[in-house]
């Protein structure tokens, strides 16, 4: 008895027809995961941030903390 020769002729492109599409499905759910688990959600906390942020408040708390160097607090 005889072991069948394997199949090698065309197994590349075979396995490729089978995996490829699969693969690129699976990117594709991947990449729109991320896009709506991920950035979606930042871009809305960044905006929702900067809707309350005061840029000019924030520099006159620092700098009545003291924290400048270049800049003295207003009592002083």
């Amino acid at each position: 008895m005889s072991l069948a020769k394997p199949a090698m002729r065309g197994l590349l492109g075979k396995r490729l027809r089978f995996h490829l599409p699969i693969a690129f499905a699976l990117s594709v759910v991947a990449a729109a995961a991320f896009k709506y688990g991920v950035t979606e959600p930042r871009k809305q906390a960044y905006a929702d941030f900067y809707k309350q942020y005061d840029a000019t408040k924030e520099f006159n708390n620092m700098r009545e903390a003291g924290i400048f160097e270049s800049v003295r607090p207003t009592g002083k």
